[in-house]
């Protein structure tokens, strides 16, 4: 009986030291997150955001892991924001033409942007426009890469601050929320 049990403790053992050890975490950098296919079944973040000094209506949906987020906190890692540019349409004359509400009409899908969060994602960032753990990606309408200048994405969220996790429309989507 003892040889059975050393034999069992000695592949107990002997399993344990050939257990491979946990793969380092991935950390990304700009123009490297995906736009997953599926986006649209996300939870809404903010719908039709009328944006009349650029021309432009935004849609914007964030994932299952960001939408626990709680106001006052941040956003937990693997947070991905997905945010749609709509041209707004124009009248003939070049005025931005509005519906019975009073809206912004939607034209054409411009471009798409992704904002993800994750473990010492962007530290790859040059200096001075690191936005915590946030990495931007930037898409065409038909979901092809888009060279667009990333700078730009973080030049506009680094004055948001940690305070908002450097999310925009962050008290807007909490006060949304609540209704």
């Amino acid at each position: 009986m003892r040889s059975l049990y050393t034999l069992l403790m000695g592949v107990f053992l002997a399993s344990c030291a050939q257990t491979p050890p946990p793969s380092p975490v991935v950390k990304l950098k700009d123009g490297e997150l995906t736009l997953a296919a599926d986006y649209k079944s996300w939870p809404v973040f903010l719908a039709n955001v009328q944006r009349p000094d650029a021309k432009q209506i935004r849609d914007i949906y964030i994932n299952n892991i960001g939408a626990k987020a709680v106001a006052g906190g941040k956003f937990a890692n693997g947070t991905v924001s997905v945010m749609e540019l709509y041209k707004a349409k124009e009248n003939a004359d070049g005025t931005l033409s509005k519906g019975a509400d009073g809206k912004l009409e939607k034209g054409a899908l411009l471009k798409v942007f992704v904002m993800g969060k994750g473990d010492g994602w962007g530290e790859s960032a040059p200096a001075g426009q690191k936005n915590g753990d946030w990495v931007y990606s930037a898409y065409f309408a038909d979901g092809k890469p888009s060279p667009d200048p990333i700078a730009a994405c973080r030049g506009c969220h680094l004055p948001l601050g940690d305070a908002k996790d450097f999310v925009h429309r962050y008290d807007e989507y909490f006060q949304t929320r609540k209704s």
